[in-house]
């Protein structure tokens, strides 16, 4: 019998500024994303690859969980769009994640919603950490 072997994909990213410009972000695969950060430019800041990385973990995840409930085969596309809501006090973060899932295909509204609370409560990484408060360790170095 085969031995079956699981290929796992190199996670990280890294971010590099000049003393002047933006930050040119890297992943541990060798993607790029150029940050931005005025009001009207188009592109991604900080806050927008959060919303980002759980709009798609979301979508992802809506989908893995459609598979497992066999309806996979009636599914025709998720779309997940995220906002959410900053801190007017205090230290700066986001309070509040407002996440819109929409889930196309001849599914029945009962099957979307556990769906939806499987991929947000289960599967998906991102929300699973934004909820669980990981810790963060720090080296600085020269």
């Amino acid at each position: 019998m085969a031995e079956l072997t699981t290929k796992t994909r190199p996670t990280g990213a890294t971010a590099v500024l000049a003393r002047h410009g933006f930050p040119q972000v890297t992943s541990a695969t060798g993607g790029e994303i150029q940050i931005v950060t005025g009001p009207s430019q188009a592109g991604f800041n900080p806050i927008d690859l959060l919303y980002g990385s759980l709009s798609a973990c979301m979508a992802m995840s809506a989908r893995i969980a459609a598979s497992q409930m066999g309806v996979l085969d009636k599914l025709t596309d998720i779309r997940a769009e995220v906002t959410g809501e900053k801190s007017t006090e205090g230290l700066s973060r986001v309070v509040k994640f407002n996440i819109l899932l929409t889930i196309r295909g001849d599914i029945h509204p009962e099957v979307r919603h556990a769906i939806a609370l499987a991929a947000e409560e289960e599967i998906c990484t991102v929300s699973n950490t934004l909820r669980g408060g990981a810790d963060f360790s720090m080296t600085v170095r020269d």
